[in-house]
C-alpha cells in the first residue's frame, strides 16, 4: 500500500486552472480519471488525513504511485478529455456502466444499393438509420411485420438477395407482398430507396402525416371506381395505425426527449433510459454500474451523459433530457450537448405534468432493474470470492490471486506447436489479455520443454516493460517513463499465480523459467486433467481439493479456457498450413497480387506453363516478380495427380495443390481432446 505523501504535488506545483487529471499505480498503468473547474483544490482534496476521505477513495490514492494532470481552456474541454481518456485506459476506480443486455435496434442499411431493414445489435455502423433499442427483439420484429405491408423493404441476407437474383425469382415475401422484389427488378434501385426512406420517416416519428396521404390516396380510389385499390390502402392504414399502438403516446405534444433515471445504494447504481420520439416510447435500455468511485447522484447523472452521448451526434441526440438531479457543471454539460447535436438542447428536472409522471415510470424501472442484478449477482460475487480464498488458503499464498493466468501447449502429433495464455481478473475472464505464442526454439514434440520456453517469453517481456518503466519515488516520473502512456500494455502486469496445463513435469518447468529470471514472488501451480490435482513445485504429492470445491471449480474454468484457446490457435494456424499453396512461397507476392494471377491464368497448373510475357500481363505484376514467380513454382515440385480409386483412372487436377490429408483420414492423433494426462504427452 502506497503512503499518497510520497507522490503528493508540491506546494504552488498545481495550476489553478480548469484540467484533467490521472493517478497511475506501481505499473505505470492509469487507475483513475478526473476534471476539474480549478486543478489545485480538487487534487489538493485527495492528500489530506486518510482518515477523512472515503473509503473508495482511500483506496484509490494508496494504490496509486503517481498523479500528473493537463490544462485546458474551458470546462467543456475538460469534459470532452475526461470522457476520451476514460474509454482510452479503462481506469478501474472509475464508474463505468455496463450493460445489463445488448440491447437490439431496428436497422435500415442505407450504405447499401438496396437497403435492408434488420435487427442490430452492438456498437452503430457508418451509413446506417438506427431505431430504438429496444427490449426484446421480437418486438422490432412484429412492427416490422406489420409494415412490410405498406413499405415493402427488403429483410433478406445478402446470400438471400444474390441467390434471387441468380435464379431469377424473388423469395416468399416477394411473392406474398410484402417485399418491393429488387432482386428480380420489379423495382428500380431509386424507387427502393425511396420505399426505404419513407419507412424511416415513419419509424422517426413524422406518421400524421403520411396517414393523411395514405387516406387521401384512398379516397381517390374510391371516387375513381378503384375498390380494390381502395380496399387495399384501407388495410394499409390499419397495420400502420397497429403498429402505432405497440407504443403508446405519452406527449401530446410530440416531443423528442430522453428520460433517465436512477436508482442506487452504497454500492451500486442503475440506470435506465426511455427514448421518447414523436410523443411515442420508441426504445428502453439500462445499465448497471459498482460504485468504484465516491460518486453522488449529480456525478452518476454526468457519466450517464458522456456514456450515452459520447459517440452521437447530430439527431441522436435530442432536443431534450430530462434527468432526475442537474450535474454540477450544468452549464458545461449543457454546452456540450448542444455542440454535439448542433442546435440547443435543453437540459433539465421535469417538474409537472406527463413528464413528470414518465419519469416516476423510468424511476419505477431503474429501482426494479437493480434490485433484479442484486438477485442475479449476489451468489456469483460470494462464490467467486469463496473460490479466490480458497486457492490461497489451498496453496498458501498471502493473499487471494486476483490476477490468474493460465498456460497450454496444444499440437498434431508435433505439428504447429502453439501455446495460449489466458487471463481472469477478480475470477472472471479478461479476453482483452489473452494472448497466443508459436513454439519457436525447436522442432518436434516435448510439452515440457515447451512450456519451459513459454513462461520465460512470458516473463522476460514482463521484465522488460519493468526495466522500461523501472521504479519511481516522490511526485518524480524517470525519463525513461515519459513514453509510457498509461494505456495496457501487453505482458506489463504480474499476476499472483500461473496455472499450467498439467502436471510435475510441466509445473517444474514453468518454476525453473521463473527461477533463470529471478521472479520469486509469483506463485505456480499445475491442474493435472485426470484426477483434477493439484501439484506445486518441489511437491511429491499433489494438493486434493474436494470436488464440491468453489476453488477447484475456478481453476478448472481457468484450464478449460485456456485449453480451448490453445486449440483455436492450433487448428487455424493447421487448417491454413493445408490450405498454403506454391505461391504462398514467393517472397514479395501478396494476397492481391496471387489472387490476381490465379484469376488471370486460372490455375497453378496453367501459371506454371505461361511464359514471363504473359505474367507480365496481369495487372501489378513486373517482370522482376514474374521471373521470382517462375523460379518458386520450377523449384516447387508439383502436386501429385489423383487416382480414382473406382477405375484407376487419373483425375485432372486444375486447382492449386493436390487435397490435403486431414488427421482423420491419416489416423493420426492430436492434442485437442480432453483429457490431459499429468505426465507429459508422447
Amino acid at each position: 500500500m502506497a503512503d499518497p505523501s510520497s507522490y503528493r504535488p508540491r506546494p504552488g506545483q498545481i495550476p489553478d486552472s480548469p484540467g484533467v487529471y490521472k493517478f497511475r499505480d506501481e505499473h505505470h498503468r492509469v487507475i483513475y480519471v478526473g476534471k476539474a473547474k480549478s486543478l489545485r483544490p480538487r487534487l489538493s482534496s485527495y492528500f489530506q488525513d486518510l482518515a477523512n476521505l472515503h473509503p473508495r477513495t482511500r483506496t484509490m490514492v494508496t494504490t496509486a504511485a503517481s498523479v500528473e494532470w493537463t490544462v485546458v481552456s474551458t470546462e467543456v474541454e475538460a469534459l470532452q478529455l475526461e470522457y476520451s481518456w476514460i474509454k482510452e485506459f479503462d481506469p478501474r476506480f472509475n464508474v463505468k456502466y455496463r450493460d445489463d443486455k445488448s440491447y437490439p435496434s431496428l436497422a435500415v442499411t442505407m450504405n447499401e444499393e438496396f437497403p435492408r431493414v434488420q435487427v442490430m445489435r452492438g456498437p452503430k455502423k457508418k451509413g446506417v438509420r438506427y431505431f430504438g433499442p429496444y427490449g426484446h427483439a421480437w418486438a422490432i420484429r412484429e412492427t416490422v411485420d406489420l409494415m412490410l405491408r405498406v413499405f415493402p423493404v427488403r429483410t433478406c441476407s445478402a446470400g438471400v438477395f444474390k441467390r434471387s437474383a441468380q435464379i431469377g425469382r424473388p423469395c416468399l415475401l416477394g411473392y406474398i407482398g410484402k417485399c418491393a422484389a429488387p432482386c428480380v427488378g420489379r423495382v428500380t434501385p431509386e424507387e427502393h430507396r425511396e420505399l426505404a426512406e419513407d419507412f424511416c420517416d415513419f419509424m422517426a416519428g413524422r406518421t400524421g402525416t403520411y396517414l393523411k396521404r395514405i387516406e387521401q390516396q384512398m379516397m381517390i380510389a374510391a371516387e375513381d371506381m378503384e375498390y380494390e385499390k381502395a380496399a387495399r390502402l384501407r388495410d394499409d392504414i390499419e397495420a400502420l395505425k397497429r403498429a402505432l399502438e405497440k407504443n403508446a403516446i405519452v406527449f401530446t405534444d410530440a416531443t423528442d426527449a430522453d428520460l433517465i433515471a436512477l436508482a442506487e445504494d452504497e454500492l451500486e447504481a442503475a440506470v435506465q433510459i426511455f427514448h421518447v420520439r414523436g410523443g411515442r416510447v420508441r426504445g428502453q435500455r439500462g445499465w448497471v454500474t459498482d460504485k468504484v468511485e465516491n460518486v453522488d447522484t449529480r456525478g452518476l447523472v454526468e457519466h450517464a451523459l458522456q456514456q450515452l452521448y459520447g459517440e452521437e451526434k447530430g439527431d441522436a441526440v435530442p432536443k431534450e433530457v430530462l434527468v432526475p438531479a442537474l450535474p454540477d457543471d450544468t452549464a458545461a454539460v449543457n454546452q456540450w450537448l448542444t455542440d454535439k447535436r448542433g442546435s440547443i438542447v435543453s437540459l433539465r428536472i421535469p417538474q409537472r405534468g406527463d413528464k413528470k409522471d414518465l419519469m416516476a415510470t423510468v424511476q419505477r424501472n431503474a429501482q426494479q432493474a437493480l434490485v433484479l442484478h442484486k438477485t442475479k449477482r449476489a451468489s456469483d460475487l460470494t462464490t467467486r470470492s469463496r473460490a479466490l480464498e480458497e486457492i490461497a488458503e489451498a496453496l498458501g499464498l498471502d493473499g487471494a490471486p486476483l490476477r490468474i493466468e493460465c498456460f497450454d501447449i496444444s499440437h498434431l502429433q508435433g505439428d504447429d506447436v502453439v501455446a495460449s495464455m489466458v487471463v481472469f481478473e477478480d475470477g472472471l475472464a479478461r479476453k482483452s489479455e489473452y494472448r497466443r505464442f508459436e513454439i519457436k526454439g525447436f522442432e518436434g514434440q516435448d510439452d515440457v520443454r515447451s512450456m519451459h520456453e513459454v513462461i520465460g517469453r512470458r516473463f522476460k517481456r514482463y521484465l522488460a516493460a519493468k526495466e522500461k518503466t523501472g521504479e519511481w519515488v516522490g511526485g518524480e516520473v524517470p525519463e525513461a517513463e515519459a513514453d509510457d502512456d498509461g494505456r495496457p500494455k501487453r505482458f506489463a502486469y504480474p499476476p499472483q499465480l500461473v496455472v499450467v496445463d498439467g502436471g510435475q513435469p510441466q509445473v517444474a518447468a514453468a518454476k525453473r523459467a521463473l527461477d533463470e529470471l529471478g521472479i520469486d514472488d509469483v506463485a505456480v501451480c499445475g491442474l493435472a486433467k485426470r484426477l483434477e490435482e493439484v501439484w506445486l513445485p518441489d511437491d511429491d504429492d499433489p494438493v486434493v481439493l474436494p470436488r464440491s470445491s468453489e476453488g477447484l471449480y475456478l481453476l478448472q474454468r481457468v484450464r478449460d479456457e485456456a485449453h480451448r484457446f490453445a486449440i483455436t490457435y492450433q487448428r487455424s494456424k493447421r487448417a491454413k498450413r493445408f490450405r498454403a499453396g506454391p505461391l504462398d512461397e514467393v517472397a514479395g507476392l501478396g494476397e492481391t497480387r496471387r489472387l490476381a494471377l490465379l484469376k488471370h491464368f486460372g490455375s497453378v497448373k496453367k501459371l506454371r506453363s505461361a511464359t514471363i510475357d504473359q505474367i507480365c500481363e496481369v495487372p501489378g505484376i513486373g517482370r522482376k516478380t514474374a521471373e521470382t514467380v517462375l523460379a518458386a513454382l520450377a523449384a516447387a515440385a508439383p502436386a501429385a495427380p489423383a487416382v480414382n480409386t473406382a477405375t484407376g483412372e487419373i483425375i485432372e487436377d486444375e486447382g492449386d495443390t493436390a487435397p490435403a490429408v486431414t488427421p482423420s483420414q491419416n489416423g493420426g492423433t492430436t492434442h485437442d481432446r480432453p483429457e490431459h494426462p499429468a505426465e507429459p504427452r508422447t
